[in-house]
C-alpha cells in the first residue's frame, strides 16, 4: 500500500475507533458528561479525559507496533476493552465514584482520569 494510503487508512481508523470508544464510555457512564461540561464542570473533564487519552496511547502504539491492518484492529479492540473493564472495576472499588463524578468532586475524577492514563500508557506499553 502506498505510503499516503496506509496513513490516511491507519489515521481515519484510529479517529473512528476512537469516536467509538468516546462514545461508548459516554454511555456506560450513568451521568451525562456533555451535559455537565456544557454547564463548566471541571470533573468530567478530568475522568473523560485521561480515559481519552488512555486509549489514544493505546491506539498509537498499536499503530507502531504492528505490521499489519488487522493486528493493529485487534489490539486496538483489546486496549479499548481494558480501558472500559478498567472504568467498570474502579466504579465497583470506589462506588461512590459515579456520583462523586456528577457531583463535580475534581478529586475522585481525578483518580479516575489518572488512573485512566496509567491504565493508557501500560496498554501502550504492552502493545506489539
Amino acid at each position: 500500500m502506498p505510503p499516503l494510503q496506509a496513513y490516511l487508512l491507519y489515521l481515519l481508523t484510529a479517529m473512528a475507533l476512537l469516536f467509538l470508544f468516546t462514545l461508548i464510555y459516554l454511555k456506560l457512564t450513568p451521568y451525562d458528561e456533555l451535559k455537565l461540561l456544557r454547564a463548566g464542570e471541571t470533573a468530567p473533564l478530568l475522568s473523560l479525559g485521561g480515559a481519552v487519552l488512555g486509549v489514544t496511547l493505546a491506539l498509537a502504539s498499536s499503530i507502531m507496533h504492528n505490521d499489519s491492518y488487522p493486528l493493529f484492529l485487534l489490539w486496538a479492540g483489546i486496549a479499548m476493552l481494558i480501558q472500559l473493564l478498567l472504568y467498570v472495576a474502579l466504579t465497583r472499588l470506589v462506588p461512590d465514584l459515579k456520583r462523586a463524578i456528577a457531583d463535580n468532586n475534581t478529586g475522585m475524577a481525578g483518580l479516575l482520569g489518572m488512573a485512566s492514563l496509567a491504565v493508557g500508557i501500560l496498554n501502550a506499553a504492552c502493545l506489539y
